[in-house]
Formats: C-alpha cells, structure tokens, sequence
C-alpha cells in the first residue's frame, strides 16, 4: 500500500489483522518511519510492484502507480485506490499498455498486457470504499459533520481576524467532538488532578 496517513494506517492494520504482509510505501520520510515502528516493511513502490498481490495507494497525489509499475506487475495483481479521485492510478498509461480489458464482474476490470499478464483494476480506479461500497459508515461520518459545522461556525465569529489562507481545524474544537463522541459511546477517560496540570506546565520538578 502507498500512503501511511491516517488511511493508510487504517488499511494496513486491517490488512494485517486479516493475515497479510503489509509493505509501506512512502515519500515522507517521518511516515516512513512511523511504518516501520508500527512493524509495517517499508520499501519504494518499484521494488514492491514485481512482488505485490494487491496494491492500494492513500496519497491524495497524481499518478502514484504509474505505467514503469504496472508493467512489473505479477500476473493476477490487484490495484485500487482509496486516496483521491481517480487520479492516483495512472490508467491512461495501463490502457495504452494493453492488448485487452473487459468487466469480469461488477468493479473489477481486466486489462491485459502485450505479454499476457493479467492486472485487475477495481471500481475504475475510484475511491474503492464509496465507488464499491456503501461509503463511510455513520460512526465516522458524525464526527466529520460535526468537524465541518463546528469550523464553520468558527469561521463565522473570527472571521474579521482571519486572513485568507488554509487553516487547520483549532484544537479545542477537534477535543470538543472527541469529548462528545466518547460519552455518546459510553466511554470514560481521566482527568489530570491539579498536581498533574502543574507538573506538566512547569520546568521546575524533574532532571
């Protein structure tokens, strides 16, 4: 899988509880690292692609995979993408490289390459999860709705001091749904005793 941002952490975890070995491939050097302490092989995707079964990417960039990859590609390789668009697959490449493709079912394309090797690509390269399923559950999704409403009401009061470029979503509002998520689900967390909130804003104790 290419990507190890929060989608890609969440495919390949899945991944690996489903018994597959999980290769990572990064660009950023800090995720790459993460990947391999979460005990996830990391590798260039050039390497991966003569050896990989099935390849996802997670990037939210252009032409993750492209035609050098697919042309190395084992016969029967499996390719989606979950990141962004329909643009991480660079299809256009993988279509001059066929001698056929055909729909062998419903979101699985068969192309098939000059020397007889076999790619299947699923739900035309589109986001897998909503192209092929039935999107993101609702269990996720009230938290997004929430993220949106909650920045733009933000949005609304300060507008006066904001300049116009692209802001993250403010930490107390990410806390705020995080608090209400988890008593919505009957979760209980700890509070810091005052000893703990003066501990951590302090220089003074420790060495």
């Amino acid at each position: 899988m290419s990507g190890y941002g929060w989608c890609g952490r969440g495919v390949a975890i899945r991944a690996k509880g489903h018994g597959a070995q999980v290769v990572v491939c990064e660009v950023d050097p800090l995720k790459a690292l993460e990947a391999v302490m979460d005990g996830y092989q990391v590798m260039p995707i050039a390497k991966v692609a003569p050896v990989g079964d099935i390849f996802c990417t997670l990037t939210g960039d252009i032409n993750v995979i492209r035609k050098e990859h697919f042309l190395k590609m084992k016969d029967g390789a499996i390719v989606c993408n979950s990141g962004h668009f329909d643009v991480e697959l660079e299809l256009p490449a993988l279509k001059k490289s066929s001698v056929a493709q055909r729909m062998i079912r419903d979101f699985v394309e068969e192309f098939t390459l000059k020397d007889g090797r076999r790619i299947y690509v699923l739900a035309e390269g589109r986001l897998i999860n909503l192209a092929a399923a039935e999107g993101h559950p609702s269990s996720v999704m009230d938290m997004s709705f929430a993220n949106q409403a909650l920045s733009a009401e933000y949005m609304a009061k300060e507008y006066k001091r904001m300049e116009k470029k692209v802001y993250p979503v403010p930490g107390p509002i990410d806390r705020e749904i995080a608090r209400l998520k988890l008593e919505s689900m009957n979760v209980e967390i700890d509070t810091l005793t005052a000893e703990q909130e003066k501990y951590l804003s302090s220089w003074e104790m420790g060495t």
